[in-house]
Formats: C-alpha cells, structure tokens, sequence
C-alpha cells in the first residue's frame, strides 16, 4: 500500500503540473479569442489523441452502450467549466484563481448527499463552511480586490466541476471509463463551438504551438490523474492537488511578475486546512469502518 501510495502520488504531482501548464496556455490564448471559442479548442486539440489512446485500450466496443443524459450533462458542465475558467483567469492571476477552484471538494462534499445518496458526518459540514471562510477572505469585497466577474467566474467553474465529478462518479458504475473521457471532449468540442461559432476569430500561425501544448498538457494530465487514483488511497494522493497553489505562482511571476497578496494566501491556507480536515476526517471514518466490519462479521 505505500509503494501504491509513493506511485500515486507522484503521479498527481504530475497531473498537477501538467494541468497547471494547460491552465497557463489557456490564460495565454484568452487574451487573444473569446472564451468559449478556447473552450471548443480545448476539446478540439485533445480528441486526436483520446481517440488514439481508446484505440490503444481497445475499447470502442464500450463506447456505445451508454447513459447518454449523464454524458449529455456532463459535456453541458465541461464546456461552462473550461469557458469560466478561461474567462476568470483572463482577469485573474493563476494562484488566485486556484484558491478560488479550491473549493471544489467542499462543493463535491455538498453534492454528494442529494445526488450520490451519501451520509455526510457534521465534521464535513464544519470543513465546507471553514472553507467558504477562506473564499470570502480571498474574494474580500473591497474596490482594488478581484470580487468581480472573473473571480465569481472561477467560482463557477468550479461548481462546474463539482457537479461534473457527482455525475462522473454515477457513470463509473454502469459505464466504461473511456467514455467519460472520449465523450466530454466530443461534447466540450461540439456545444462550445456551436456557442462560440459567431464571434470565431481565425486563429493565429503563431498559436499552433500553444495549441499543440494545451493538447499535450491536457491529455497527459488526465492519463497522470488516472493513474494517480488506481493504485493509492484517495485520502493519501488528493491532499497533493494543492501543490497547484505552488505551480500558480511560480508561473505568475515567470511570465507576468505577478505574486500573491496576503488576502489571496490566508484565504487559500483557510481552503486547503478545511480540505486537508475534510480528507484526514474520511480515513479515519474509513478506517473505523473496516475496524468495525472485522470484529462483527
């Protein structure tokens, strides 16, 4: 289990880094197309290869025989994901907008009791109302913070995401895993780019190597964040998603000399202490759990 825990957890340190770099072409593309239109590109640049990588797996006979409504929904959540995030970060630093995306787990926690019929202990509901503390901290509503559209932006793509991973956890029990990939990408491609069709702008020569990278990045993200989940505890691997924190602000002042102030850090640091309990709290209920079902057969 440690071993599986050391590969799991270098593989999400990876999934971070390559997603973090993804969310960077992102930021770069948005100050040259509309939102939704690198949203369609998003899914556009990536299908190449996930088509690639279901031939690989020899799983197209499993693509078919599918709940089509949650992956309907699921395409509706990626595209207002993937737009509000471009559209957030185009105002927004890298390390503010992921202290905002932090709360995504809290937002998970919410979710699971009505849709995935969970009991959520009271301890979980003190971590999500801990971690709302720390966005208002963030989002400080003041004339020179960044409570505006771009940060409730973020915040709803992270609601996006949120309800994203509810209904993905549904389809992981009927449906194979390669769908949930192939047909969020197929969706994210078709619907942003009906929606982003009549403000195209052409896209630039010099961008095909940005576009290249956010397929890349994206792509190789997921396949890392898959194997991240397969062979450790989810208790053990998910507390790393916080290193993002480290990779935003290392690229913010990389490329545009921007760093963090103390609102946008104390506002994260209330998130991922509310995260970390979260997380700390459901192994230890797990672990009591498995006690209990080993002494009382």
């Amino acid at each position: 289990m440690i071993s599986g825990n050391l590969r799991s957890i270098t593989a999400m340190l990876v999934a971070v880094g390559c997603f973090s770099l993804m969310d960077t072409v992102l930021k770069l593309l948005a100050a040259h197309y509309p939102a939704l239109q690198v949203a369609a590109l998003r899914g556009l640049v990536a299908l190449p290869l996930v088509i690639l990588f279901v031939t690989w797996r020899r799983a197209w006979g499993r693509m078919w025989q599918l709940r089509w409504p949650l992956h309907l929904l699921r395409g509706v959540l990626a595209v207002g994901m993937i737009g509000l995030f471009t559209y957030g970060v185009r105002g927004l630093p890298l390390a503010n907008a992921y202290t905002l995306f932090f709360v995504a787990p809290l937002m998970i926690t919410v979710l699971a009791v009505p849709f995935l019929g969970e009991r959520v202990p009271p301890a979980h509901w003190w971590a999500v109302a801990i971690g709302l503390v720390g966005v208002l901290v963030a989002l400080r509503p003041s004339p020179d913070a960044f409570l505006g559209w771009a940060g409730l932006a973020v915040l709803g793509a992270a609601a996006c995401y949120a309800a994203s991973a509810v209904a993905g956890r549904l389809l992981c029990r009927t449906d194979a895993p390669e769908s949930l990939v192939l047909w969020t990408m197929v969706l994210l491609s078709l619907l942003a780019g009906a929606l982003a069709a009549p403000g195209w702008v052409d896209l630039q020569a010099d961008h095909l190597g940005l576009l290249a990278a956010l397929g890349l990045t994206g792509f190789a993200g997921q396949l890392a964040i898959t194997e991240a989940f397969r062979h450790g505890q989810a208790s053990a691997v998910a507390p790393f998603e916080y290193t993002a924190l480290a990779w935003g602000i290392g690229l913010d002042y990389a490329l545009w000399a921007v760093l963090p102030d103390g609102y946008t850090l104390s506002g994260a640091a209330i998130i991922i202490v509310a995260g970390l309990y979260l997380l700390r709290h459901e192994k230890v209920h797990r672990q009591a759990e498995v006690h209990t079902s080993t002494d009382h057969p």
